[in-house]
């Protein structure tokens, strides 16, 4: 079972969301999207949001800033989470574009929004579970679609509704985080997202 939970973990980690959040937004989209816009879009995001995060964890547990990815000490989430504000406001401002697509614009502006939150948690000493704000806020942009776009994605949201569940149930079970730290990534991932839903839905 604890394998089962640390796969769980590993497959929903916050890192792979703002990639996922754009490939669906692009699949579930009536608009029309030319084929070079959507590439480059995604493969932008993908370096911005995951490829690069990703070495620069690996970068800070060589000189010892990190112990893992997972960022389980609360001490240590200042550097990682001062880099992926930045770097998600670089998607915002650069990358995904408020005239085509306004509904993935204010997903990354939303996403940005939590992390600053969480941010601002961690000077209080506070570790929010970072999985459940990710999965949150995703599960949250899909409703918003659903709503834009007046299509049933109902099976859809009761997969995203299981996964929040495993991603829970994951977190408590390899005592990564206790039931508040869920309850309130899972409010830092969900409002700004429902904010959001003003400038599109």
């Amino acid at each position: 079972m604890t394998q089962f939970f640390k796969f769980i973990s590993y497959i929903f980690h916050p890192l792979f969301f703002p990639l996922v959040g754009a490939v669906i937004y692009y699949n579930l989209s009536p608009k029309f999207h030319p084929p070079e816009e959507l590439q480059s879009v995604i493969i932008r995001v993908a370096i911005l949001t995951l490829f690069i995060p990703i070495i620069f964890f690996f970068l800070l547990k060589n000189i010892g800033w990190i112990d893992s990815i997972y960022l389980k000490d609360v001490s240590q989430r200042k550097v990682p989470l001062y880099l992926y504000v930045f770097l998600t406001f670089m998607v915002v401002y650069g990358v995904v574009s408020p005239v085509f697509s306004i509904e993935l614009y204010y997903y990354f502006v939303g996403i940005i929004g939590s992390l600053i939150a969480c941010l601002m948690l961690v000077f209080f000493k506070f570790k929010a579970s970072m999985h459940m704000m990710s999965v949150t806020g995703l599960t949250l942009f899909l409703i918003g679609l659903s709503f834009h776009y007046e299509v049933n994605i109902t099976f859809a949201l009761s997969i995203m509704v299981l996964f929040t569940g495993l991603v829970a149930s994951s977190r408590l079970y390899l005592k990564a985080h206790d039931a508040k730290e869920l309850l309130l990534g899972s409010i830092i991932g969900g409002v700004p997202q429902f904010l959001a839903f003003n400038y599109w839905v």
